[in-house]
């Protein structure tokens, strides 16, 4: 089988078991506490999440927002995002089966957002460049986006080695990157270490950075 950068598959057959891992929990948890302290959500902000997955993410910051649209290419990890928002009575949040990744979707074009955020998203997009550019394009005039993901490693982070992913990021460059999309960094931290037995059968440390980003005002 040929590495692909689509994932879908993968996300589908894994999502009714996707929360019951801890450190996934955990980082979750991690990301959205540092999206909050960044970023400040408020009652008048209205957010895109890219790669809700099952909403470990969502369910902490929707409730401090004025709407939040999460977005994923899997079904099946909306399906347990919709559960959630079903028992949780929570109605400020819309899911969509969207695709930002593609450079033809055009589901969200008539849309503005105040905040832009994704967890862990950003290494299984090919195009990052024109990912971002895309991200900025859908921010208002001063609006945030905030990206959680991993700085550079070995490429042994994944346990498929099939799994086509940008291994992590260098924070010069993806600074450079978001620069050249329209997007002015603020703040660039560390926020979580995954401690894991990697395929090779090391025990490594792979840190998460969060990095946040405004679209000027003008």
């Amino acid at each position: 089988m040929a590495a692909t950068w689509n994932s879908t598959d993968k996300f589908n057959r894994e999502a009714s078991q996707w929360d019951e891992n801890p450190q996934r929990r955990a980082v979750a948890l991690c990301v959205a506490k540092a999206i909050i302290a960044a970023t400040n959500p408020n009652k008048i902000m209205r957010a895109l999440e890219v790669g809700c997955g099952t909403g470990l993410v969502s369910m902490e910051i929707a409730p401090l927002l004025k709407s939040l649209l999460a977005v994923d290419t899997s079904r099946e990890m909306l399906a347990v995002l919709q559960e959630k928002i079903r028992i949780s009575g929570m109605a400020n949040i819309e899911t969509s089966c969207t695709n930002l990744s593609e450079s033809t979707e055009t589901a969200l074009k008539a849309k503005k957002f105040e905040l832009i955020y994704s967890s862990m998203t950003l290494h299984h997009i090919d195009d990052t460049a024109g990912f971002l550019k895309r991200l900025s394009d859908l921010l208002c005039p001063g609006g945030i986006v905030a990206l959680a993901d991993l700085d550079v490693e070995d490429g042994l982070f994944h346990d498929d080695p099939l799994e086509k992913v940008h291994y992590g990021f260098d924070r010069i460059e993806l600074a450079a990157l978001l620069d050249a999309a329209g997007l002015q960094v603020t703040s660039f931290e560390t926020i979580y270490t995954f401690n894991k037995t990697n395929r090779s059968g090391i025990l490594a440390a792979y840190p998460v950075f969060l990095v946040t980003a405004k679209k000027a005002s003008s």
